[in-house]
């Protein structure tokens, strides 16, 4: 229910009972994307700056709200739900249409639309994981406008080799649609990349939970063909970072084996004065424990 103006995140902090009723009335809502589909997003946090917010994979838009005592007391969160994650919803595609995957102006539509309710206006952006790529992929048509851009173990930094080959190579491609249907191929190839050091066990009971069923599998398979266009170019997105002087902060975990500080050097190069965190932690970063670290409350 789309029932909140822009003005919202201040009259937020004016009247608690007000507050309230607010946030139980416009906790979520749904952006019509033509020629796309439903974006469905929710809405959290206490602070006056809006924060559009991208999750990892398996998770859905609800999942920056443990950073409660960090980040919701400075921004209005607008988390959104990636397509076959929460109640995101694909207009009529077929297979192929979602392999082909969706363009970028797609994923631009997604402000366009959000301007469209709240008015056109200063925004920050988030991402953690995979939902780092799509912030990544906004800066080039919306640094204009953008505060703060907030990464947490970011994807798009450098060219992701696996996924590459899942969605893009002529062996690849076949594969990847064979373990969506097979019992035994998915767990095969999960347990390969965990010998090879790629992720740890705990990214691996993570992964295994996300391809335990077909459906899972299906999903999996869609969601990554489904963003594989989305690619940012980070020559083009650093420079803009720093024409408009954004403020970009970065968070690694200190024992990540799927996006590590390492990744993102050449990036973080190219950025000035980027704010960057690297916290004792694996992949799995969006957690109470990180809304300490944040706080500093815990080292």
């Amino acid at each position: 229910m789309n029932v909140i103006t822009s003005s919202a995140p201040r009259l937020l902090n004016r009247n608690p009972i007000f507050s309230a009723i607010i946030v139980i009335i416009a906790e979520m809502g749904f952006l019509q994307i033509p020629g796309l589909g439903k974006v469905h997003f929710h809405e959290y946090g206490s602070g006056p700056k809006p924060l559009l917010a991208f999750h990892g994979y398996g998770m859905t838009g609800r999942q920056f709200h443990v950073l409660e005592k960090s980040l919701l007391t400075k921004y209005h969160v607008y988390g959104f739900d990636h397509f076959f994650h929460g109640e995101s919803r694909l207009d009529g595609w077929t297979d192929k249409q979602i392999c082909a995957g969706m363009t970028k102006q797609m994923l631009y539509s997604y402000l366009q639309e959000w301007f469209k309710i709240y008015g056109e206006q200063r925004i920050s952006l988030m991402g953690y994981s995979l939902g780092a790529g799509l912030a990544l992929t906004l800066v080039e048509e919306y640094a204009h406008l953008i505060d703060d851009l907030i990464l947490m173990a970011p994807d798009g930094l450098a060219t992701r080799t696996g996924f590459h080959i899942l969605t893009h190579n002529v062996f690849g491609k076949p594969l990847f649609r064979l373990a969506t249907k097979s019992t035994w191929l998915a767990p095969f190839l999960l347990k390969a990349v965990k010998a090879a050091r790629v992720i740890d066990e705990s990214l691996y009971q993570i992964a295994y939970n996300e391809i335990d069923t077909p459906k899972k599998r299906l999903d999996t398979y869609y969601t990554l063909n489904l963003i594989k266009l989305l690619n940012p170019d980070v020559e083009k997105v650093a420079a803009l970072i720093n024409r408009y002087k954004i403020k970009c902060t970065l968070i690694f975990g200190t024992d990540d084996h799927l996006f590590p500080i390492s990744v993102a050097k050449n990036f973080i190069a190219k950025v000035d004065n980027p704010e960057i965190h690297e916290v004792k932690m694996g992949h799995w970063l969006v957690t109470p424990a990180l809304d300490e670290y944040l706080t500093g409350e815990r080292k």
